[in-house]
């Protein structure tokens, strides 16, 4: 119970309005300390694991994104009921407790990181929180800009990781991004102010919170409910189980495959960022208008084709950076999605169901990513990080007659043909209506004025992380 009031405490609200910029600034702030470990984690996760390291990294990432999709339900049933600013709170803080464990005990730290999987939805609250701030027509430029922070804060911050693990050793490198996700948390804490107002959270109504939703399956089960809905999230689903397997090993596959210096991987982050951000506001904010929401997601999902296959055959360094290029121009997708999603009768219902799908991809992508390089025997021999020269190159699958150097990435090419295939029967305008009209009477009939929802383009149009739909 102390815990509860020092998290929905109203004796400090923050500084100012909620607005885009306070979520802006926390993606940043938490990406960037986890931007920073990208070599130092690559030496902890060989050093502690010399065998079969592509396939330990999948388990490692699969625990924590299944946990992640278990716990997403109930996280946002909660903060509907109590508000979005104490679990953003929550969810910043175990997202980055493990990072000091990383040089103090390596195991500990890997232990940490798939358990905090439970509380490792950053990006749903931080969307809910953005949906409560904004209106309609402005929530996909939004969306763009959450999304284009997430790879602004990876643009420079591998480089200085990099660096300063060169110059100073991993440890200063942990220490910088342990002090940086503190000043996240404090941030949270102190400036963040509440985005959902008081009488749309379901505690202030006197309605109890309905545990149904707890269920990380229960979203899924109303799939089916709604034809549009049911394309939306197959194609989610295709699309995202490849991207988030390649999220967990590419790094390792750089190295391994094409022999990338940790300088290089750090400057293809900087590069493919910086196209990422130019991809999810200005050309995001073009495309939209021009070819519409529909044909924008069918165009992401051409580029995440295009890139999947050239970083499956690809065996030179040239092919890489090309197909960073157009990795970039897939980032996007999802923010287009969203976009989409916000439009549907219930936006906040099929948010949960999108969430619920990324969440189970989070943990079977990775395993599976880990899984193929093990059956193609993909491992990771003699890595060091921090070193430049190359007179000793690493092994090239290649050399063992490998006709295809990244196994997975083919394989992900597949599943995002078979997204583009079923995007393309997603309608570009439908009401996508997935509550039943019983439950819709019930609550009309026993709910107020002041407790219907708000007339779409008012102040308090709000879009909650996952709608009680008894309510």
């Amino acid at each position: 119970m102390l815990v509860k009031k020092m998290l929905t405490r109203d004796g400090n609200p923050g500084v100012g309005k909620a607005s885009v910029a306070h979520a802006v600034v926390v993606i940043f702030l938490e990406f960037f300390a986890w931007g920073l470990l990208t070599t130092p984690m690559l030496t902890v996760l060989h050093e502690t694991f010399p065998q079969h390291t592509f396939l330990i990294n999948g388990l490692i990432q699969g625990v924590k994104g299944l946990l992640s999709f278990m716990s997403a339900p109930l996280i946002g049933a909660l903060s509907d009921a109590w508000g979005r600013r104490s679990f953003l709170l929550l969810t910043v803080f175990f997202t980055c407790a493990p990072i000091p464990l990383m040089r103090l005990s390596p195991w500990w730290y890997f232990a940490l990181i798939s358990v905090s999987g439970m509380f490792s939805v950053t990006f749903s609250v931080i969307f809910a929180y953005v949906a409560d701030v904004t209106e309609e027509h402005e929530r996909s430029t939004a969306y763009g800009l959450v999304s284009a922070t997430f790879a602004a804060s990876l643009v420079t911050s591998p480089a200085i990781g990099a660096y300063l693990s060169y110059r100073y050793g991993d440890n200063l490198v942990v220490l910088v991004a342990t002090i940086i996700s503190l000043c996240d948390i404090c941030f949270v804490f102190l400036v963040v102010p509440e985005s959902l107002p008081e009488k749309m959270r379901i505690m202030s109504w006197g309605a109890p919170i309905s545990w149904k939703q707890a269920d990380p399956f229960a979203s899924l089960r109303k799939v089916g409910k709604d034809s549009t809905v049911l394309l939306i999230c197959i194609t989610v689903f295709l699309s995202y189980l490849p991207e988030a397997g390649q999220y967990s090993s590419f790094f390792l596959y750089l190295r391994q495959v094409i022999d990338f210096s940790s300088t290089t991987i750090a400057a293809f982050i900087a590069v493919v960022g910086i196209l990422s951000i130019i991809a999810q506001t200005v050309l995001l904010s073009l495309l939209m208008r021009s070819i519409g929401n529909k044909n924008t997601v069918l165009l992401g999902l051409g580029f995440q084709i295009l890139q999947l296959a050239w970083y499956g055959f690809g065996s030179e360094p040239w092919m890489m950076w090309a197909a960073g290029a157009v990795a970039a121009m897939s980032s996007i997708t999802f923010p287009a999605v969203s976009a989409l999603v916000s439009r549907s009768a219930d936006p906040g219902v099929v948010q949960g169901m999108i969430t619920g799908i990324r969440g189970l991809c989070n943990g079977l992508g990775p395993a599976l990513y880990g899984f193929i390089f093990f059956l193609f025997n993909v491992e990771l021999n003699d890595i060091d990080p921090v070193q430049t020269d190359k007179t000793k190159p690493l092994p090239n699958p290649t050399d063992k007659g490998l006709t295809v150097p990244g196994p997975p990435f083919l394989f992900g090419a597949c599943t995002v043909l078979l997204a583009l295939a079923v995007a393309s029967f997603i309608p570009e305008h439908h009401s996508m209506a997935v509550k039943t009209c019983s439950a819709r009477k019930a609550g009309g009939s026993s709910s107020s004025p002041e407790d219907s929802p708000p007339l779409p383009g008012s102040d308090e149009d709000i879009e909650p992380l996952l709608q009680d739909s008894t309510v």
